[in-house]
């Protein structure tokens, strides 16, 4: 061989040896595990990859599992939530529909504009996922004629003025549901029906009846069913038994069991009974509540017809609002507690392992309750207005006349409301003012 074949062949021979070694060095770099501080790296991987170094090993199906292995927890499935706000009486007088009157050439028209006299209490009944209203008297023509008490015929221009505020719904079934035959019945109901709320405790057939009013809020489906004590000594029309709800225990406990087989997750009842101008439910109230209450189908129970504040109270483990007041009224009496009133907010939480139509799948875990008062009884100042008390101390621009008033009513509708204790009646459901 040449010498320079021959310094050709061994400098290739040299070239392999460098490119080998260098080969070596970087397949063990890929094999060596995190530095080890102290040098000698003990946890270097093995120069091949096993099953439990390469992410694309299958699993070994003989594997045994980890018997100390805690199994991953199930997330829980979130818990629905609706809020019912439910208000007293809705009683009109001569004087309410003299300001919605005076409120409505204020803003140059004509007819009658009861928003106005709403608007301060808006926001509350808005807040609610469901607003309930109770609807005492029978509604006029829009021309009408109106009457005052003790044959009501009321304007129908207050149902607008409902639906704005927030109200969803209105029970009906009072001892002044008849005061204008079943001719007033069904005009109040149609007229309810045309501004999209809906009603229970009157009706115009019996298929109606029949019917269980069934509120919804994202899914969750609420059902109101509402009975009074009479009408007044007016007898029921001919062949209309069910024109009006009347109040019978057995009766309650069987279509609010009939409500909840119908798929509604909440049921809650009004009663229009009691003994008026008494902060304190009667005999017939609390035993009326007493057996009604025994019903697992009940969730809600709650009151009208005393046109004062009464207490909030837990009967069998059912929380009761014995009495709510008025809402808006104007009655000519010397009893000052008909012009204040509390709306109470039912939150109602879904009940984890509880299956649709089970009795008892949502249960109340709040309470709020909003004191209100109407202005209006001074004769001197007719203006009928429904205020949030704690709102109206809060602004600058209600009149100072009416702060000593309205704090002594805010202290007494929170006596009224809390005089049986309901703020200590269950560590889990919080009985406070409704927050604003």
């Amino acid at each position: 061989m040449r010498p320079a074949r021959l310094r050709a062949a061994v400098g290739a021979l040299a070239l392999l040896a460098v490119s080998l070694a260098a080969a070596c060095t970087d397949q063990a770099a890929r094999n060596v595990g995190p530095a080890d501080p102290t040098g000698s790296n003990p946890a270097a991987s093995p120069a091949y990859p096993t099953a439990d170094s390469d992410p694309t090993a299958e699993p070994d199906p003989t594997a045994e599992p980890d018997p100390t292995a805690e199994p991953d927890p199930k997330p829980e499935p979130e818990r629905r939530t609706v809020s019912l706000l439910v208000a007293g009486d809705v009683l009109l007088h001569a004087k309410t529909w003299q300001t919605a009157r005076a409120d409505a050439r204020r803003r140059g028209a004509s007819g009658l504009d009861f928003e106005p006299m709403l608007a301060g209490v808006a926001p509350a009944v808005r807040g609610a996922d469901l607003a309930v209203c109770h609807l005492e008297t029978p509604l006029a023509p829009p021309q009408g004629p109106f009457a005052d008490y003790p044959a009501f015929s009321v304007p129908p221009q207050v149902v607008p003025a409902l639906r704005r505020a927030g109200f969803d719904a209105c029970t009906t079934a009072s001892n002044h549901s008849l005061d204008r035959g079943a001719d007033g019945l069904a005009r109040t109901l149609d007229t309810l029906d045309a501004r999209g709320i809906d009603h229970d405790g009157t009706a115009r057939t019996a298929q109606e009846q029949r019917r269980t009013m069934v509120l919804d809020a994202d899914g969750v489906r609420v059902a109101v069913l509402s009975y009074t004590f009479g009408t007044n000594g007016i007898a029921l029309p001919a062949g209309q038994p069910w024109a009006v709800s009347l109040i019978d225990p057995a009766r309650i406990a069987r279509e609010a069991a009939a409500a909840r087989r119908g798929g509604a997750d909440v049921v809650a009842v009004g009663l229009h009974a009691g003994t008026e101008y008494v902060t304190a439910p009667d005999d017939y109230q609390t035993a009326l509540v007493d057996e009604i209450t025994r019903s697992p189908d009940i969730d809600v129970v709650y009151g009208h017809h005393a046109h004062v504040p009464q207490p909030i109270d837990r009967v069998h483990g059912t929380w009761v609002a014995y009495g709510l007041g008025n809402f808006v009224a104007g009655q000519q009496t010397a009893v000052r507690l008909t012009y204040r009133g509390v709306s109470v907010r039912f939150e109602l939480t879904e009940r984890p392992g509880r299956s649709r139509g089970a009795g008892g799948r949502f249960a109340v875990t709040d309470i709020g309750y909003l004191p209100t008062a109407i202005t209006g009884a001074d004769p001197a100042r007719p203006t009928t207005r429904v205020l949030d008390i704690r709102a109206a101390l809060d602004d600058p621009d209600t009149p100072r006349r009416l702060l000593p008033r309205l704090r002594a009513d805010l202290a007494a509708v929170r006596a009224d409301v809390l005089s049986r204790g309901a703020d200590t009646l269950d560590p889990d459901v919080d009985v406070h003012l409704l927050r604003r």
